[in-house]
């Protein structure tokens, strides 16, 4: 194994949701103020992953005063407290950039089922 990939591994978190792009999340963001400390809920669709290893990150979009907010989220920060999966979307891209050019209820993505139906 490479020595980087062996030190990475040390910062990697274990416990990590299955989370897809489409799926809406809430992501608890860790958030010092001065001496306060705080956690921020960020709640949004997943436009995109990218990277690997301690540098992986995912973009989350949500709409807020029907302006655009994208933020982007390194998976493996101490600062994300947690990852709650809320909603699954069905989608057959690998990133949802177009959602970019879309308001109001074009921005919504199909629901997928959380269980795979067994053919007879």
């Amino acid at each position: 194994m490479n020595l980087m990939q062996e030190i990475e591994k040390k910062h990697l978190k274990e416990s990590l949701p299955d989370f897809q792009i489409g799926d809406t999340v809430d992501v608890h963001v860790r958030l010092v103020e001065g001496e306060k400390e705080r956690v921020q809920i960020f709640t949004g669709t997943v436009i995109g992953r990218r990277g690997s290893g301690t540098r992986e990150t995912f973009t989350v979009r949500r709409i807020v005063a029907s302006e655009g907010v994208e933020r982007v989220f390194p998976i493996h920060s101490p600062f994300i407290t947690k990852i709650e999966v809320r909603r699954m979307g069905k989608v057959r891209r690998a990133k949802l950039y177009y959602l970019r050019q879309r308001v109001g209820k074009a921005t919504r993505v199909a629901q997928r089922d959380m269980y795979k139906k067994t053919s007879k």
